[in-house]
């Protein structure tokens, strides 16, 4: 809940012209509020390397639910990704995995890509849980999906004691994170498939540790949260994974 109309023109502006149009295979989306979206639609001007996606949908295609937002409605917008589960979703809106399996159902059919936080708590990690609760969450998060929605889907992993703090996990807790979600979606897909699903770290990236923890094997990009309020500072990052493509 960040930044108004001008102030997101400006930062996509920003990005535009400190990044430049040259992205690589590298692959950028930016997630401004609902309010905003129209205008960064406008100021890409079908960009065909950054995306616009929002950082939520609701599950119905439309009916009384008044201050919701249907994915066809996103998709008359242009977006093209949907950011869903986002652990402040989950604390503060009591999102379960269900209610998150259920607006990415609701995302395929309008050809909206979603973007399935997981990660667990501090106290879940201090209590050993980690696995149990990324298995849990994807598994829920993830239920019923056939192998053409699976390709169309990423995955963020949020250690929820990480988004925030300024503390950061460890490349190395990164990769076993990251590591433990690829095992769950090979279980439930296939090798196949897990190898091809990107998933993303999300939890204190900056400039200054994005290229570390990009290099991760299962690292495949990364969720930024406060570091893309700053053009200059979400380019650097953009960066880092332009130069780990390389």
């Amino acid at each position: 809940m960040n930044k108004t109309r001008p102030e997101a023109r400006s930062l996509v502006q920003g990005i535009l012209e400190t990044l430049g149009q040259k992205f690589g295979e590298v692959e950028v989306v930016v997630c401004p509020p609902f309010t905003s979206i129209a205008d960064a639609v406008e100021i890409l001007g079908g960009h065909s390397t950054m995306a616009i996606g929002a950082q939520n949908v609701h599950e119905k295609p439309n009916g009384a639910y008044t201050g919701e937002i249907s994915a066809q409605m996103l998709r008359d917008l242009y977006v093209r990704w949907v950011i869903l589960g986002h652990s402040e979703r989950r604390e503060y809106f009591a999102e379960t995995d269900a209610l998150v399996n259920a607006k990415a159902k609701a995302c395929f059919p309008a050809s909206l890509r979603p973007i399935i936080c997981v990660g667990e708590k501090l106290s879940e990690r201090d209590a050993g849980k980690v696995e149990a609760v990324l298995t849990k969450q994807t598994t829920g998060s993830c239920a019923n999906f056939t192998e053409s929605e699976w390709s169309d889907l990423v995955i963020a992993y949020e250690p929820v004691w990480a988004i925030g703090t300024g503390r950061v996990a460890t490349p190395q807790q990164a990769q076993e994170a990251h590591k433990i979600i690829r095992n769950v979606i090979t279980k439930m897909a296939g090798e196949t498939v897990a190898q091809k699903v990107r998933i993303l770290y999300g939890g204190s990236v900056k400039p200054e540790n994005a290229a570390e923890i990009l290099h991760q094997p299962d690292v495949d990009g990364a969720l930024i949260g406060g570091a893309s309020l700053e053009a200059r500072s979400f380019v650097s990052i953009i960066k880092a994974a332009i130069s780990e493509k390389a």
